[in-house]
């Protein structure tokens, strides 16, 4: 799938020459805006992967304010364009987090590497946020890898049995609350039917492996993970 990018330029011949530029490498260009109102109406209907945002917007609000409208609705990466180069101007459009900032005049080359640069950027950024979502930090030095379903004490793996994995992952996706008996059972082994003294084991087993600090079992009723902030963020 191309990577999809808006062009914010109010400079019609240079606006033309970027797109020229960015579909001879094979990018699509969703649109062209040349104001605030339709840089916004253009970033929240066609979402694109990354906008061009040239800060000075002749009739209208600056390529920095229309930045700060997106971002309160949608984060999308940004690379400035811009003629201006003064401090105030660079802190501002620094506020923001761009992903790239390049001054005018411009040639084809620094733009073409800028926009690769960016692109890598967000990738990077994008691989961050997998590797977060995947690994889940229980505390006291314990991880748990969501997708192998491993667990690790200070990078240390702790071997558990399969039903013992499963529990703990379990647990994890329940976000802290409890889980009763009746749910680990048929989860751990759906219509087949196990004795209680079975599903103690595998609750024993484990929370003897987490040194008894992570999973709360609730008198009668089932067990959660005592971390606050487990969850799918």
């Amino acid at each position: 799938m191309k990577t999809k990018i808006l062009i914010v330029e109010d400079e019609s011949n240079i606006a033309i020459g970027i797109k020229s530029l960015l579909e001879n490498l094979e990018y699509d260009v969703v649109s062209i805006a040349t104001n605030y109102d339709d840089a916004i109406k253009y970033a929240l209907t066609e979402e694109p992967d990354l906008i061009l945002m040239d800060v000075n917007l002749k009739n209208s609000k600056d390529g920095i304010e229309t930045a700060y409208k997106i971002l309160e609705t949608k984060y999308i990466p940004i690379v400035y364009l811009t003629g201006f180069s003064d401090e105030a101007t660079l802190d501002r459009a620094i506020s923001t987090n761009p992903v790239g900032y390049i001054t005018k005049p411009f040639k084809r080359a620094d733009l073409k590497v800028t926009i690769q640069l960016a692109l890598r950027k967000i990738e990077l950024k994008n691989k961050d946020i997998e590797v977060n979502k995947q690994y889940k930090n229980l505390g006291h030095g314990y991880y748990f890898d969501l997708k192998t379903k491993v667990l690790y004490f200070k990078d240390v793996v702790v071997k558990l049995g399969i039903k013992e994995s499963d529990l703990l992952k379990i647990l994890i996706l329940a976000n802290g609350n409890v889980v009763t008996f009746k749910q680990m059972e048929y989860e751990l082994w759906a219509e087949n039917s196990v004795s209680d003294s079975t599903l103690r084991t595998v609750i024993y087993r484990l929370r003897t492996k987490l040194d008894n600090k992570i999973i709360e079992s609730i008198y009668s009723c089932g067990c959660r993970i005592l971390v606050p902030e487990i969850g799918n963020d």
